[in-house]
């Protein structure tokens, strides 16, 4: 076995895996962080996809698997490098308590444009003259927004999240625990204490990990553990309120409708048929600059 050197031009994508909750956050502002989902639902559901994949069906499914990653390959090559104008730039908005934002902030711009890509054959192009040269411009549309909108609270969401994703689905594990004990004993929060067994029978995760990211709660006062000294059991209050359940991550974007009111909306470019024919018409008016 010997280490292959391939020199290729283009730009710079690096993606790697880890199992540790620890990240150094330097790394993490410059990346994008994706998880597993590790539940019980999932693991079954891809149990039965393996078993289909054995399948007289399941091995037809993978033959015209590579026919589909073929055209979806095509259409990537359909793209032309382009200039993304966007008229709504000036009226977004992001969250901006934390210095790292200033890079999450331009991840959710280029999200937008590579949306706006995507449908550039589908609408019309604005060019103007610089010392005579000639720009060529893709409009943005509220379209793009709306669906970058819908993308970033949970990508980029996730990357500001103070906790990594699996101990943020421990969190939310031990919350609906607490809550379920304080409506079954009729207690408060606090008196509902949990030990680690009761969390891993209910989680069925290893006794490792329950340890690994308790004590990351703890460390970052989600958690305290309480007992524990001379041979007593060690249990686990928790300090956050039981009854705030996740609802997703505030990044602060701006509601499109309010964009779509707005007089902004009101300028409109005149509709110009798409440069092909045999694709979609133009998604809704230009906005002009």
């Amino acid at each position: 076995m010997e280490t292959q050197e391939y020199h290729v031009e283009g730009p710079v994508a690096i993606v790697f895996t880890t199992t540790s909750i620890d990240i150094d956050e330097e790394l993490m502002n410059r990346c994008l962080v994706l998880t597993v989902d590790e539940s019980r639902d999932q693991t079954e559901r891809i149990h039965a996809l393996q078993r289909e994949a054995r399948t007289v069906e399941g091995i037809l499914r993978a033959e015209r698997r590579k026919d589909v990653l073929r055209v979806m390959q095509n259409a990537q090559r359909l793209i032309r490098p382009m200039r993304v104008a966007n008229p709504f730039a000036r009226h977004l908005t992001f969250t901006s308590g934390r210095t790292r934002t200033r890079r999450d902030h331009e991840k959710y711009l280029t999200l937008i444009d590579a949306i706006a890509l995507l449908h550039q054959h589908q609408r019309a192009t604005i060019t103007h003259q610089v010392n005579g040269r000639t720009v060529e411009m893709l409009p943005v549309t509220l379209d793009d927004i709306e669906a970058a909108n819908r993308i970033a609270p949970e990508v980029l969401g996730r990357s500001l999240d103070e906790l990594p994703p699996q101990t943020r689905r421990l969190l939310e594990t031990i919350k609906a625990h607490v809550r379920e004990r304080i409506e079954a004993d009729k207690i408060e929060q606090k008196l509902a204490r949990f030990t680690r067994r009761e969390i891993r029978e209910r989680t069925g995760w290893s006794g490792t990990q329950i340890r690994r990211h308790l004590e990351h709660l703890v460390e970052l006062e989600h958690v305290a553990a309480r007992g524990g000294r001379n041979g007593v059991l060690i249990q686990y209050e928790l300090l956050t309120d039981a009854a705030e359940t996740e609802c997703g991550f505030h990044v602060g974007l701006i509601d499109v409708e309010k964009l779509r009111e707005s007089t902004l909306t009101k300028k409109t470019l005149p509709e110009i048929k798409p440069p092909c024919r045999h694709l979609a018409a133009p998604l809704g008016k230009v906005v002009s600059l």
